[in-house]
This record gives structure tokens, C-alpha cells and sequence, in this order.
């Protein structure tokens, strides 16, 4: 007897694709926003990343040493500087994980986890955040200007803000094209030694533009050390970092290299000011930094790298100010 089967028809196969999303859009589409730990008063401190600090404090440190060799010092403006500093390193640190994290940068993270990347915190609120901060550094800078009646100072700060908030944000931020350490190296170096300087005696001695690029190479280095953690999370999400630009072993030699060129800005100063020389001793934290990135295997031994780094930077540049200074 002859029989017939039905033809059973096969589902095709689901097709597997991969979309970056923020965790705070997807859980909130969801309808269950009890899925992402909202942010603590802990996690708010951390989104400000206080380590990066140095980069604010030293350049301030250094320029006020040597207005106070020079022609001496003013304390109010002097600490109106160091507000300047800090209040736009922490407005650029909240900046950039709102910018990476509302562009999904941030979804395949290796170091710690930001504020909008992870969904603990909702995008317009660091962007609030961001802002203030940026705020503060604005009123810092016009009060400057109101003691000083340098009013062509406001066009610096303008530019500072505005460098401060497109290297992460806008169409085409420039930490996305490769530039953060230069700009890092001009604003955190030069500008802010040169400017802290400026404000107080109204000249720029030579010795403010030497400690400037110490301090601009730190400031280098710190980025770079960060960006060599992320570079291959960087590199699949399209942040082209300087890192990303010119491969994994180059950019880790160009981070000793930074790191000697700050060293190699010490020198003159050894040879002027006599305590200067023991500044060297900071070398005990760098030497092994430049050791650890040449040979960093994960990205516990980078972030471990980044807050030595951070540290040689303050302990070497509170060093040579206090050198300058006493």
C-alpha cells in the first residue's frame, strides 16, 4: 500500500545579530528598571575618577612656584587656578562617560564601569552633572578676569571649555581621532603652568614653558596608559585612539618615551635649584610603571599602570614645585 507523508515545514534559523545598547534604554524597554543598579554616592565619586586629579593639581603646583621665584605669588588667584583645573578635569571625566556611553562606546568596557555605559545612572543626569562642573570652572575662570582685568582671559577659558567637552562629545570628537594626548599635552601641560603663571605676575618666565611640558607629558602618558587598556575594545566600537592608530607595542614604547621626556624637562631644573636633583627619587615609582606597560598581559596591570602613573606624576611635580619654591 502506498503512503504518502506531508512534508514538514523547517522554521528557519534564527540569524544571530549583535547591537551595542545603553543598559538604561534597554531595561527601560523592558519595563523592568529594577534590572540595573541605580548609581550610589560611591559610584558618583568613582565617575569623577579623582586619581586624574594630578593632572589638574600639578600644572597649578608648578606655576606658582616659579610666579613666586620670580615676583611672587597670590594666593587668592592662585587657588582660583587650582579651582579652574579641577572643576574642568572633573567636568571632562563626567563628560566623556556620558558621550561614550550614549554612543555605546562604553558596552565593552575591560576597566572600571561608568555611570551611563552600565546604566546606573540615566544619560541626562551625567550630562547635568558634566555641566556644573564645567560651570564652576567657568566662574572660577571669571573671577580671575573680574581681580586681574585680563579680560582677554575669557577667550582661554572658552577655548579650554570647549576643548574639555569635544573630546568625547560632539560629531567628531578629537579623542576619537587620535589627539587626546596632544590636546591633554597643551591644556594639562603648557596652558595651565604657563597660564597659573601668568595670571599672578602678568609674564611667562622660561621656566614656566620647561615645567609645563613635565607636566603636559604626565598628563600624555596618563591618557595614553588608559587608552592602551581599551585599545582593542576601542578599536571595535570605532574609537580610533591615538592607541588604536599606531598598534599595541608602539603606543606602549611611546609611553616610556613620554614618560622620559617629562624626566628629560627635569633636568634643567637639577642643574638651577639645589634640592631639585632628589626629585629624581620619583623615578622608584616610574621606572617600574614603564616596565609594567611594556609587559602588561591584562588590563588589571594597565589600570594598576595608570594609578602609578598618576601617583609619579603628583609625587614628581608637588617634588619640583616645592624644589623651585624652598
Amino acid at each position: 500500500m502506498a503512503t504518502t507523508k506531508k512534508a514538514r515545514a523547517k522554521k528557519p534559523a534564527a540569524k544571530s545579530t549583535t547591537k551595542r545598547t545603553n543598559p538604561a534604554k534597554a531595561s527601560a524597554a523592558s519595563g523592568n528598571p529594577a534590572k540595573v543598579r541605580r548609581a550610589t554616592a560611591r559610584d558618583w565619586i568613582a565617575g569623577a575618577r579623582l586619581r586624574t586629579l594630578s593632572l589638574a593639581i600639578v600644572p597649578v603646583a608648578l606655576g606658582t612656584a616659579i610666579a613666586f621665584v620670580t615676583l611672587g605669588y597670590n594666593l587668592a588667584l592662585a587657588l582660583l587656578c587650582l579651582g579652574v583645573a579641577v572643576f574642568l578635569q572633573i567636568g571632562v571625566n563626567y563628560a566623556n562617560d556620558y558621550s561614550d556611553g550614549v554612543r555605546g562606546t562604553d558596552a565593552q568596557r575591560v576597566g572600571p564601569s561608568r555611570l551611563t555605559g552600565s546604566g546606573a545612572a540615566r544619560p541626562r543626569t551625567v550630562l547635568t552633572v558634566a555641566l556644573v562642573f564645567f560651570g564652576l570652572g567657568a566662574a572660577s575662570g571669571l573671577a580671575i578676569v573680574v581681580l586681574t582685568g585680563l579680560w582677554w582671559l575669557l577667550a582661554v577659558g572658552a577655548v579650554a571649555i570647549i576643548a574639555a567637552w569635544f573630546y568625547t562629545g560632539g560629531r567628531l570628537p578629537y579623542g576619537y581621532l587620535g589627539l587626546g594626548e596632544l590636546v591633554a599635552f597643551l591644556f594639562f601641560g603648557i596652558v595651565a603652568t604657563a597660564g597659573t603663571a601668568y595670571v599672578q605676575i602678568e609674564q611667562v618666565p622660561f621656566d614656566a614653558w620647561l615645567a609645563g611640558s613635565l607636566a603636559g607629558f604626565f598628563a600624555a602618558a596618563i591618557m595614553l596608559v588608559n587608552n592602551i587598556r581599551d585599545r582593542e575594545q576601542d578599536a571595535r566600537v570605532g574609537k580610533k585612539t591615538l592607541a588604536v592608530r599606531i598598534g599595541d607595542l608602539p603606543a606602549r614604547i611611546l609611553f616610556v618615551v613620554l614618560l622620559a621626556g617629562a624626566y628629560g624637562m627635569l633636568v634643567p631644573f637639577a642643574l638651577l635649584y639645589v634640592w631639585a636633583p632628589m626629585v629624581f627619587f620619583s623615578l622608584l615609582i616610574s621606572a617600574p610603571v614603564a616596565l609594567i606597560v611594556l609587559l602588561a598581559k591584562t588590563p588589571g596591570e594597565l589600570v594598576l599602570a595608570l594609578k602609578l602613573t598618576s601617583l609619579a606624576a603628583l609625587v614628581t611635580g608637588l617634588g619640583l614645585a616645592a624644589a623651585i619654591a624652598f
